[in-house]
């Protein structure tokens, strides 16, 4: 079987282009001799690979290494080309700043976080993945440095006894070390991915593989390994040789998708280009660092544990309704925003994308009410803790106008073994929804709409929503049950105004977890800077947390945003 990571390219940043265009302008233009005289240049035509090879001979050491080791993985055919027509090392001096400058997810810190995260990948494939030959080489590293660490694997270094799965066509066989990586997901591949690895020759250098059986060992050996329809009779191993599905596992009753050739294909054929982009342009704009704030929007996250793991993340996009613009049709104003969202880690790889368009109506009646209130979205996304790069980019469809936020997303990792907590989320809407609604739709975490109050300001006229989570609280024994007493406290400056006491009985709690939520009345505060602070005792494992949040109360009841 022909190696598929030997042929197998994994998709670079799409800041390439952008890259190719400004060097290959750079790059001194081929005259022909008619345009010599009169001193016209033409554009340089694209380079042959023979003419690539000649001129990858002439670098320098530093450069071809640069080019052809420490980047072959990740720059752009089109890059490449353009780093191979420049004449000067001063020029390629620039090219490699600049190369690194477009994909350094915070630009305006002296770290280069993309950078390091790709030079600790080589090292780290160096280490672990050598075999004979360097470990960046193999495929295991080449894949480890293009998407990075997989979410989880399953290593059998050493082969040996192994059950096949209903889909391999079961039964007992044994098997060449190899290896399985899953990704949870890939951009433009898609969710559960699964790339198996296999080192039939036992050297240490698996390679990737699409046949699922290619790990058994005993493939070829009369009457061993046998699956399950060959040992009753209904298939033979040669069988295997001639399997319609293209691998050579046993004739099995089961079928998945996995099985399909074609769904084989193409799947490897989508992990090896770079993502499509719905909203193109948008894309240019986060990938290139280009900031045109002429759309004014908030944005705000929270953070709320699903199981050690995995992070829920609300992301909440506040818009003036004033930024939009609306055209009149048959006395009804219409505005649509395309809304472009990536959360990528700091290792270039893009965990999350969000491509939509909102959509707002308003009555020709409403239209001036409206214009003074703001339109608010949400996306809730799962991830894993950690480091993250957060790029928001807003155009409106109708005057092109964009707006573009890239930040900084820190997912923490919760405490698991003594009392943690979430921030408190502030809200200006909060209610149970039916049962038919519980965790679908903007705003729901489980049972419940939250919707937060970006500016955190409220008028007192309204009742102000409290909601926080809290974890690990610890259970007694003879109860079953956990004994906590939450404490809210309004101040002030120094000065308390407000203190409320609940016990267990009076609050929504599940084992070792309990939801706070709470509606504050704000009729009797001035207005004014205020800062609540909740704090749970955990009375069976004697500790305490404490949260807290400022907020403002104006004098006059504030339009209230619309939500989408």
């Amino acid at each position: 079987m022909k190696r598929l990571g030997r042929w197998l390219v994994m998709g670079a940043a799409s800041a390439g282009l952008l890259a190719t265009l400004s060097y290959a302008q750079d790059a001194p233009p081929k005259q022909d001799d008619k345009n010599a005289k009169s001193g016209q240049t033409t554009p340089s035509p694209q380079l042959t690979k023979q003419q690539q090879k000649k001129l990858q001979k002439e670098l320098g050491t530093p450069y071809k290494k640069w080019l052809d080791e420490e980047v072959v993985y990740i720059i752009t055919p089109e890059e490449r080309q353009a780093f191979l027509q420049l004449q000067t090392n001063e020029d390629r001096e620039n090219f490699i700043e600049q190369f690194w400058l477009r994909r350094d997810p915070t630009p305006d810190t002296p770290e280069n976080e993309f950078k390091e995260e790709h030079y600790r990948r080589i090292a780290y494939a160096n280490e672990r993945y050598a075999s004979g030959i360097p470990g960046w080489r193999t495929d295991r590293g080449r894949i480890y440095i293009i998407w990075g660490k997989p979410d989880s694997t399953d290593s059998h270094p050493a082969g040996g006894p192994y059950t096949r799965t209903p889909e391999e066509g079961g039964g007992e066989t044994s098997v060449y070390p190899f290896e399985d990586w899953h990704y949870n997901y890939l951009e433009n591949v898609g969710s559960n991915i699964d790339l198996e690895f296999v080192d039939p020759t036992g050297s240490g250098e698996y390679h990737l593989t699409t046949d699922p059986c290619e790990k058994d060992a005993l493939a070829k050996v009369p009457n061993a390994g046998m699956s399950d329809m060959e040992a009753q009779g209904l298939a033979t191993q040669a069988q295997r040789f001639t399997n319609p599905n293209g691998t050579s596992c046993p004739i099995s009753q089961f079928q998945t998708a996995a099985d399909d050739p074609f769904e084989r294909i193409s799947l490897f054929a989508k992990v090896q280009v770079a993502p499509p982009v719905k909203f193109h342009d948008l894309s240019e704009l986060v990938t290139a660092r280009i900031v045109r704030n002429q759309i004014n929007y908030n944005y705000h996250f929270d953070f709320l544990r699903i199981t050690s793991d995995s992070i829920m993340v609300p992301i909440t996009i506040e818009i003036p309704n004033k930024e939009m613009n609306f055209k009149d049709k048959d006395g009804v104003h219409s505005a649509n925003m395309n809304l472009f969202m990536r959360i990528s880690t700091i290792g270039g790889r893009v965990a999350q994308t969000v491509e939509e368009t909102i959509t707002r109506d308003f009555p020709d009646t409403l239209f001036q009410e409206y214009l003074k209130r703001d339109s608010i979205y949400s996306k809730t996304i799962p991830l894993r803790p950690g480091l993250y790069r957060l790029d928001i980019v807003l155009k409106d469809v109708e005057s092109g106008n964009v707006g573009v936020i890239n930040t900084r997303l820190a997912v923490p990792n919760f405490k698991e073994d003594e009392i943690d907590g979430s921030q408190i989320i502030l809200a200006d809407e909060m209610e149970h929804v039916p049962p038919s609604q519980v965790g679908l739709g903007p705003f729901v975490i489980g049972d419940t709409k939250v919707r937060p109050q970006l500016k955190q300001e409220f008028p007192n006229d309204q009742k102000m929503g409290v909601y926080a989570q809290v974890y690990n609280l610890k259970i007694d024994e003879k109860t079953h049950r956990n004994n906590v007493t939450v404490q809210y406290r309004v101040l002030r400056g120094d000065q308390e105004v407000f203190k409320r006491n609940e016990t267990a009985d009076q609050i929504k709690q599940t084992g070792d977890e309990l939801t706070v939520e709470r509606l504050l009345p704000l009729s009797t505060f001035q207005p004014g800077k205020y800062k609540i602070e909740i704090t749970v005792n955990d009375q069976v494992g004697n500790q305490t947390l404490t949260r807290t949040a400022e907020f403002t109360i104006k004098p006059a009841a504030q339009e209230r945003a619309a939500t989408n």
